[in-house]
């Protein structure tokens, strides 16, 4: 297993980051022209459109035979996994790294940037129709889940990455850290099994997190593996298309998960190389090591002499006249004496 060294990447990501993406809202207007700079080094057709007619992008680039499937903004309001991939993109059209060519030599590489442009539009989870996308892999009710896979059918994928962002709780299990990436092989029944496809997908995690850990030791944290039967993930997993949930989170002082970009293209980018430079999948019990994701964190929590009189409180984002606006609510029920506040004001007289 052989880590990218961190120097290396850390300068192409400073070379090659997408400057124009920026921010926790990012829509389709957002990268339709960008896409023109990539016509040379990828092919690049439309999947297909959403419930409201915005087009669904794919784009392939790699001569290899390991194929990998990557997609992004499966929920509207999830996008650092998209800035990531413009990233990505970014590199494989300027750039001739090592690592880079190795890739593309040894693996076919298919991307969805964004494929919930509808809930990116107005920064939802859902789809037009309100339909949570990942909780419609059986039913298959949304356009876009159906056009994922068929896409999943037609191109066969050893692997896939699913990008996802989780909220500002999470925090890594025996530490005060956010978990600013976490990772997950999803399980493919309620047992929670280790299948040849589960393990060979840890395999991949493991991988990835030996650089995290080079870069933001105690910042990674493992997703829960509960079973949820209408999953994408799951249900990817179930049908042999190993299946990798990258959680992009937050990191101190970082609500525009800019840092958490960041840590996410390293993961992919880490993940690719591994898959492509790996003779076998077979070590995976690293991936065990991993701390579980804890949910310890409110975003601000108010501190009193008196514990009893502490309150919590909770971002919640909205699209106010055309813009991001994240205003903070009190949680109504919380324990605060037992989490953390990414801010802590600490008042040192008693409330009136």
């Amino acid at each position: 297993m052989q880590t990218l060294l961190k120097e290396v990447l850390n300068s192409i990501f400073e070379d090659q980051k997408e400057t124009s993406l920026f921010g926790k809202w990012i829509t389709f207007k957002d990268i339709e022209q960008l896409f023109l700079k990539h016509q040379d080094a990828f092919e690049i057709s439309r999947l297909g459109f959403s419930e409201q007619q915005r087009p669904i992008y794919k784009l392939k680039i790699g001569s290899g035979k390991k194929k990998v499937l990557l997609w992004s903004q499966m929920h509207g309001n999830e996008s650092t996994g998209t800035k990531a991939l413009f990233d990505i993109f970014n590199c494989f059209s300027n750039r001739n790294d090592e690592a880079l060519k190795t890739i593309l030599q040894e693996c076919t590489l298919v991307f969805v940037p964004m494929l919930n442009p509808d809930g990116s539009q107005v920064y939802t989870r859902v789809n037009a129709n309100n339909i949570d996308l990942n909780r419609d892999a059986v039913d298959r009710t949304a356009i876009e889940s159906n056009l994922l896979r068929d896409l999943l059918e037609e191109f066969n994928p050893q692997f896939c990455f699913n990008l996802h962002d989780q909220r500002t709780i999470f925090g890594v299990e025996g530490t005060k850290n956010p978990a600013t990436i976490s990772f997950l092989a999803p399980s493919e029944e309620e047992t929670r099994a280790l299948t040849t496809g589960r393990t060979q997908t840890m395999n991949v995690i493991v991988a990835m997190n030996a650089l995290l850990q080079n870069m933001i030791p105690d910042f990674v944290g493992r997703y829960t593996d509960e079973f949820y039967p209408t999953a994408t993930g799951d249900n990817f997993q179930k049908l042999g298309y190993n299946t990798i949930l990258i959680e992009s989170g937050h990191y101190p002082d970082d609500y525009q998960r800019e840092f958490s970009r960041e840590f996410t293209f390293y993961s992919i980018i880490q993940g690719m190389y591994h898959i492509a430079s790996a003779s076998n999948f077979d070590d995976y019990k690293a991936y065990f090591t991993i701390p579980n994701n804890d949910k310890i964190f409110y975003d601000v929590i108010h501190r009193y002499s008196d514990s009893k009189l502490d309150t919590a409180f909770q971002y919640k984002d909205e699209i106010i006249d055309d813009k991001l606006v994240s205003k903070l609510e009190k949680v109504d029920e919380n324990d605060a004496k037992m989490k953390f506040g990414h801010y802590e004001i600490v008042f040192e007289s008693k409330i009136n």
